[in-house]
């Protein structure tokens, strides 16, 4: 039986996961949170008998076969209830009223697009068969990218030679395979392509990693889909918690760690603070997994940790304090982050029009960028679906920001008013909001997702999905430091409970083999 001491540090879905994998094969688990809650961004908040997701409010990879299934099934519990969100999303551009529904069935999927985009299926039959190679791929746990012999074995049992068919798309972006099939004038496709992608890959269509596009596009098809919790976002985290606790680990909220210790490049304990009382003590550990964004990560290995590195001796012969160094840069050259503004309603239903799908998309100025309240992401709860008294209903407005707008504002207050004022008129345009439909309102920001989250500058949603920094370019969950791990949106395969799962369980893979 395994006895080694891993300290996990956060409780996101990332975190919780690795963590709860670990404790069911026997090791010793501590998970630390500075939040008040578990879940990170896929937690809740209740406020006047509302039930309010805090970021994520869909999931992926529930389905037989999916991340959370073949996890769920590994630790022996439940799946939580949920309804297929179909359709997965309805986006409405500029000046239109009806919307391109992303439905479920495949079929009914390509009549839609046929409709709405003339002329473009031979790109949508590209990302079809590049998304069945992949997808084929991703199911036999390659690891990506690979930083040792072990790695890149797993990477090569994982090809096959249908897999070789994506080889020559893996440095193209979405915005090349439109110019190849002549639709990079095509305003309207292009422009529910960046509203699309801007939710998974935090960049725009030009930009996005084809490859990457092809499964961010495709995995809310059938035998596939995204899925509407019954609940709240937070019942994967109960459940994970659930089975760490059962199989002996240990959650702490409201403890935070302060600083990663190392001894010849290996990572040995954390430093802790109580935040409750303040006390502070070191927990040695045998492994670090760390479910952060790589640049909290940069920010936990202080000086002592960073001197360490010359005289450490990582899993090859290259010179440690080099990769460090060059690890360092690479995050400190990474393109700026996206923050959120988000809008929280708790409504009467009668401000729900009928029909009103769980997922809706809204752009309201071509000429405007993707977020900065030009566009809004709306997630909308169902009747009975545990989030809102009976003849209530929630509604969960976002829209990408620039984090620096928020940390150098002159004044913050107002920032926030008007970003508000401007998200409810412009969901006025479509839901029934008045004074007396509207029960509660409050808003989040970047700041808010940095104080409540720790995120770094309370960035959301990963690095960007460019070519650059997806698949075999990304960061790796082995970091230059030995036994100090990287799980969550900063790692392959990016963003989303299902991505982040599935970077856990890679993490888990990886730890069980160091033992061999």
């Amino acid at each position: 039986m395994a006895s080694d001491r891993i300290v996990v540090i956060g409780a996101g879905i990332g975190g919780l996961t690795a963590a709860a994998l670990l404790a069911r094969r026997g090791y010793q688990v501590l998970v630390l949170d500075q939040a008040l809650v578990p879940g990170g961004c896929a937690s809740t908040f209740k406020r006047k008998g509302f039930t309010f997701d805090v970021g994520a409010t869909q999931v992926a990879g529930l389905e037989p076969g999916g991340i959370h299934h073949r996890i769920f099934n590994e630790l022996e519990i439940e799946l939580p209830a949920a309804t297929p969100c179909d359709p997965a999303c309805a986006v409405y551009l500029p000046g239109e009223t009806s919307p391109i529904n992303v439905w479920r069935n495949p079929d009914k999927w390509k009549l839609e697009r046929t409709r709405q985009f003339p002329g473009s299926e031979p790109f949508w039959q590209l990302l079809a068969t590049l998304f069945k190679a992949s997808w084929a791929f991703q199911s036999r746990d390659p690891v990506l990218p690979p930083r040792n012999l072990w790695d890149l074995w797993q990477l090569a049992r994982a090809v096959r030679p249908g897999t070789l068919i994506t080889l020559p798309y893996t440095l193209l972006t979405v915005g090349d395979a439109l110019r190849l099939y002549g639709l990079a004038d095509n305003q309207r496709l292009r422009t529910f392509l960046d509203l699309q992608l801007k939710l998974y890959s935090q960049v725009d269509a030009q930009s996005t990693a084809l490859l990457y596009a092809a499964t961010a596009l495709s995995v809310s098809q059938e035998p596939q889909g995204l899925f509407h919790l019954k609940g709240s976002m937070q019942v994967l985290s109960d459940r994970l918690v659930s089975s760490l606790e059962r199989d002996g680990g240990k959650l702490l909220m409201r403890h935070t760690v302060e600083r990663i210790h190392t001894t010849n490049g290996k990572a040995t304990a954390v430093v802790i603070r109580n935040q409750k009382t303040q006390e502070v003590w070191t927990e040695p550990a045998d492994h670090v997994v760390a479910n952060v964004t790589v640049q909290n990560l940069m920010q936990l290995l202080d000086t002592e940790t960073q001197e360490a590195f010359p005289q450490s001796k990582i899993q090859n012969p290259i010179d440690s304090s080099k990769i460090q160094n060059r690890y360092r840069r690479r995050v400190d050259k990474l393109p700026p982050s996206s923050g959120a503004f988000v809008v929280y309603l708790g409504v009467d239903e009668s401000a729900i029009p009928p029909g009103c799908p769980p997922h809706l998309q809204f752009l309201y100025d071509y000429d405007g960028p993707i977020g900065e309240n030009n566009s809004l992401f709306v997630s909308v709860s169902h009747p009975f679906d545990g989030r809102a008294p009976e003849g209530k209903a929630t509604i969960i407005a976002s829209s990408f920001v620039d984090t620096r707008n928020w940390w150098q504002c002159e004044d913050y207050e107002e920032l926030k008013r008007k970003y508000t004022e401007d998200a409810i008129a412009h969901l006025g345009q479509f839901f029934h909001l008045k004074p007396e439909t509207i029960v509660h309102q409050e808003a989040a920001t970047p700041r808010t997702f940095a104080n409540f989250t720790g995120r770094d500058r309370g960035i959301v949603g990963g690095i960007g999905q460019r070519v650059s920094t997806f698949g075999p370019f990304g960061f790796a969950n082995r970091t230059p430091v030995n036994h100090l791990w990287l799980v969550g949106d900063s790692t392959h395969p990016g963003e989303g409970t299902a991505g982040v799962s599935y970077s856990a369980l890679t993490v888990v893979r990886q730890i069980e083999n160091t033992k061999n």
